[in-house]
Order: structure tokens, then sequence, then C-alpha cells
């Protein structure tokens, strides 16, 4: 009788046992990241969108930032100017990325769309290692759409296969494939915004080797999928003072940890002004830029971020006359026809169909730490990850 009823409860403990082996796969689940160091902004976000003359029907979509393990965001106020437009609130389904809805019928000059509230934002820490990262096979169909080749904005295809044979020859760890690739996009990619493609475009970084944060970051997608580890472009908002408040972000699916946030553009221009700082020795550069690759590689999300989207090439909610490649502030269209992306940084565009108008006050003094090399000195004790 005993061995009747051990039997079961053996096999329970046994399928226990191997389920907690086996990573989570769920693009759903939570960060797993270490946080710390919360920060809260008071925001006063605006944009002023000029409709052509004489339009028939403006439209804007403005994106709704949403609390996860990395953020919480208070209810805030949303309002518009000259004309009072009542905002419908919906939420598209691929991503679940949340939009007010604004129409403007025969809108005489530009619209103002405002929105005000609260958000705490935490420092995350993934601390990664290679070794405990497991390379799954067998990816659930809720991760296709971070697998797959888009239409606009994150393309695979055999040219980034070919380049992808370059760069990662024999693949092996996750990380180590993923890190290759990034570290080849840092040392061989131009940062600027004259020559930036402003829709992740991972087309527009294999052929023209320069652009912004978008364009690091959908290349570095690509060549993920290409791998067959799921990827996505994550876009939010610096709250402090800057031309342009959008930044993004790449995210990996790295088990057992989950999705692992990465910023390839940011952590290339801390390595050059560490490079380029006269008052450091040798020695010192030396050691900071192994802290900021290790800060990098390790995963790391700065508390002077909020995400707003994440992913690329979906349908706005509601339907906008086309897919959009990304959303970086606002999206907006004219009876039918999708404003021109506006780059405030770029400093030969003088001309905007919108411009952003915005005011961030903290609840501390906080500074970037993509800017602060100082900030590199309190980071945990650099590790061999590469």
């Amino acid at each position: 009788m005993k061995t009747i009823v051990a039997l079961p409860a053996f096999a329970a403990l046994l399928s226990v046992a191997v389920a907690a082996e086996r990573p989570t796969l769920d693009p759903a689940a939570p960060y797993r990241a270490e946080r710390s160091n919360p920060v809260t902004y008071d925001v006063d976000f605006s944009a002023v969108v000029t409709p052509p003359y004489k339009a028939k029907l403006l439209r804007v979509w403005l994106p709704l930032p949403q609390s996860d393990f990395g953020q919480e965001v208070a209810p805030g106020t949303l309002s518009s100017f000259p004309m009072e437009a009542k905002p419908t609130i919906a939420k598209e389904p691929v991503f679940g990325n949340k939009f007010a809805y604004f129409e403007f019928p025969n809108p005489q000059g530009a619209q103002i769309v405002r929105h005000r509230f609260q958000v705490k934002v935490w420092e995350l820490r993934w601390n990664l290692d290679p070794e405990k990262i497991v390379a799954a096979t067998d990816w659930p169909a809720s991760f296709d759409k971070y697998r797959k080749s888009e239409q606009q904005a994150v393309v695979v295809d055999e040219r980034f296969e070919k380049i992808l044979g370059e760069i990662v020859p024999q693949r092996g760890n996750p990380l180590r494939d993923m890190s290759a690739v990034m570290t080849w996009a840092q040392e061989n990619f131009e940062y600027t915004h004259t020559g930036a493609s402003l829709q992740a475009s991972s087309v527009h970084a294999l052929e023209k080797r320069c652009g912004h944060c978008s364009d690091y970051h959908g290349f570095c997608a690509a060549l993920g999928r290409a791998m067959g580890y799921p990827t996505r472009v994550t876009y939010g908002i610096n709250p402090f003072p800057k031309n342009s408040p959008s930044h993004c972000k790449l995210e990996v699916f790295l088990p057992p940890y989950g999705w692992v946030s990465f910023d390839v553009s940011e952590t290339q221009q801390l390595l050059a002004a560490i490079k380029g700082d006269a008052d450091l020795d040798e020695a010192a550069k030396q050691r900071l830029s192994a802290a900021a690759r290790d800060r990098f590689v390790r995963g790391f999300r700065d508390n002077t971020w909020f995400i707003q989207t994440r992913g690329t090439d979906y349908e706005l909610a509601p339907p906008a006359a086309r897919r959009a490649a990304i959303v970086r502030t606002i999206y907006a269209e004219a009876d039918g026809v999708a404003f021109r992306e506006p780059d405030p940084a770029n400093k030969k565009q003088t001309e905007y169909a919108w411009m952003t108008v915005h005011k961030y006050s903290a609840d501390k003094q906080v500074t970037s730490p993509f800017k602060d090399i100082k900030s590199l000195e309190q980071a945990p004790p650099a590790s061999n990850h590469n």
C-alpha cells in the first residue's frame, strides 16, 4: 500500500522539479530584474500639430504610458486646444499599446493635444549570467510577433543572414550571440540625426551604417530574430530637457530572465565620451569603459526613461490609414495621409508637421547614467560576461 501511494506522490514531485527547471516562456510575463533608485516625475507633455490648409479631418493618436514592473503611472488628464476634442481611449490588440485618440474636423490652424500625469520610474538591473541562460528551441506561438520579419521596420532577409554569418559564424549562447551583434553595431554604426530613418528600419541601418537609436535597435532586433531569438523595439520618453524627448531601447527575451533591456546607441556614445575625456588618464578610461560594457551586457534600464510603446508594425487603435512602423511621440494624419515624422534634433530640419512641448519635474535630483560618467563608479564590480 505504501508503494502504491508513494508512486503518484513521487511522480508529482518529479513533475514539479522538471517544471521548475524549464523557464517560463510567456511574452506577457513581468520583468525579472532588480529594481532600485525610484524617481517620480510630474510630466506635462503636449504636441502642437499643424494640419495642411483646408484639411477636412485631423486625427491624432497620443500614446499613453502604462504601469509595469519598472514604472507606475498615475491617472492623468487629457485635453486639447483651441478646439475641444474629447479623446477616446483604446488599446491596439497586437502589443497592447494604449492610445488617446483625438479627432479635429475642419481644423483652423494648429491644434494642441496635452497629457499631464505622474510616473514613478525605477532603475532595473538584470545581472545576467550567460551560463544560466537557456537556449529555447520550441517557442510558443505567442512569440511569433517578436520572431518574424515585419513589413516596414524590423525586416529580416538574406542580407541579414549573410552579415550574421560574419558577425556570429557559429551560434551558441544567446547572450554571447546578441552581445556580438550589439558590439558590432557599436563599432560600425555612426550615430546621426541627419541620416536617420526615424522608423526603426533594419534595412536603413544595414545599408547606411548610420542613424539614431531606432536604427541601431531595429538592426539588432533583426539579427536577433535571424538567430531565432524574440526581440522588440520599445519606445519611451527621457524626462529631462532635450530637443527630441523620445528614445528607444532594444529588448531580447532570454530565458529564464525573460525580457531584458539593452541600450546600444547610448552605450556607444557613453564609451565615446569616456574615450574623449581629456581629464581621464588611460587607466581610468579603461576601467570606466569596462564598467560601461559590463553594465550594458548584464541588462540595464535607467530611471531617466519611461516606456510608452512596445513593438513595431501594428494597427493603431482606432486604425489609421496605414499601419505604424513605430510611434515615437504621437502619430497624426490629415484626410488619410500620415504626417512626416519630425526630428527636432536634426539641425537640417526646420519645418515640422508637429512639435512636442514638454516639462518634467523630478522629486529628487537625478542625472542620466548615460551622460554621467560618475554613475559607473557606483556600478557593481565588473565580471566576465562577454
